[in-house]
């Protein structure tokens, strides 16, 4: 138990430490949240959303799963981007990804992790539609690192799909951002996913009037 006790240390000393250089820091805080950005991202211990961004409490809303996914049919991510855009009204949904995700390593192996099962599919279905590019990378961990790529894009594909997202985008001009987090570097990749590009692409089939 000790390392709980340490947390509450911790948080003593955080307390503390917010309060001395600015005696409203709280008060202020439980006035409301006004985040810009919804990160999307991967509940891998060693990613911390406001802190590899440098932003504080109440400047990014943050959902959290396992290789940062956003199929249509888990109720949290779209309860998640809902609230975010239409009651938040943040400005910009970022999806960020991590090299080394072991989310992503599960799904390019063959084992039988039961109720994971279905969840690593969803990224086995990302392997799947870029498979012949993918095979063609000799290197396992290039490709290990390319597949957190397109991982990442495709989940930005599946936000930019959502009802939410394109009526936010007529309205206001939100915008999606595909990122990767270097845990080797501590250094953030924009990816550059052409969101124009892929909204027009896919308005064909997705689009919500």
């Amino acid at each position: 138990m000790n390392h709980l006790n340490d947390i509450f240390k911790n948080n003593r000393r955080w307390v503390a430490d917010k309060l001395k250089k600015d005696n409203q820091y709280f008060s202020k805080l439980a006035e409301g949240q006004r985040p810009r950005i919804l990160y999307i991202g991967c509940s891998d211990s060693r990613v911390s959303a406001e802190e590899l961004m440098g932003l504080a409490p109440g400047e990014v809303f943050v959902h959290r799963n396992i290789a940062n996914m956003v199929p249509n049919t888990d109720l949290s991510a779209m309860s998640v981007i809902k609230y975010a855009v239409n009651i938040l009204k943040v400005q910009d949904v970022v999806v960020c990804g991590h090299y080394h995700c072991g989310g992503v390593k599960a799904a390019m192996e063959h084992a039988d992790l039961g109720l994971l099962n279905p969840w690593l599919r969803n990224i086995r279905d990302v392997y799947r539609i870029h498979q012949q590019k993918l095979n063609k990378i000799g290197d396992e961990e290039k490709r290990f690192r390319k597949l957190v790529e397109y991982n990442v894009r495709e989940q930005c594909i599946n936000v930019i799909k959502t009802a939410v997202i394109q009526r936010a985008w007529k309205e206001r001009g939100v915008r999606v951002h595909g990122w990767v987090f270097d845990i080797g570097t501590g250094k953030l990749k924009d990816l550059k996913i052409d969101f124009e590009g892929i909204l027009s692409h896919i308005m064909e089939v997705y689009r919500i009037d």
